[in-house]
């Protein structure tokens, strides 16, 4: 089964909702994991909130500490569009996409639905290439 591990910064918006949807429309393809350099405390409330609206429940989650095994332990990396900033973790040795995806960080719920919907369309691609 393929690996993809799913990278920001804080672990808190855009990793939380692509591990959610790889680990749910992948199931049996693929195992997913999200973590950043900087976790946050919590995963944003806004976020989970936009991922009730689709019938997957994160607010569980906890945002973690990205470690060099992880990313060792990954056959995939997809860094979620913070290379721009250059605040991405790094540097991989491992295969590594960036999803050139907008912040959601004190966005309103109708942007975050944007990003969430543009999101879940990725990691669909995603599952169908692999």
């Amino acid at each position: 089964m393929k690996r993809v591990l799913f990278v920001c910064v804080e672990n808190a918006g855009r990793s939380q909702m692509a591990e959610a949807f790889a680990n749910y429309h992948g199931k049996g393809k693929l195992l997913a994991s999200s973590a950043g350099n900087k976790p946050a405390d919590k995963v944003n409330p806004v976020v989970v909130e936009a991922m009730k609206e689709k019938g997957i429940d994160i607010s569980t989650n906890k945002p973690k500490m990205l470690t060099f095994q992880m990313a060792q332990d990954a056959d995939l990396i997809v860094t979620m569009g913070c290379n721009d900033r250059g605040v991405c973790p790094g540097p991989f040795f491992k295969p590594t996409v960036d999803w050139k995806l907008e912040d959601p960080k004190g966005k309103p719920i109708e942007k975050l639905r944007e990003i969430r919907d543009q999101i879940e369309h990725q990691v669909q691609d995603l599952l169908k290439q692999n």
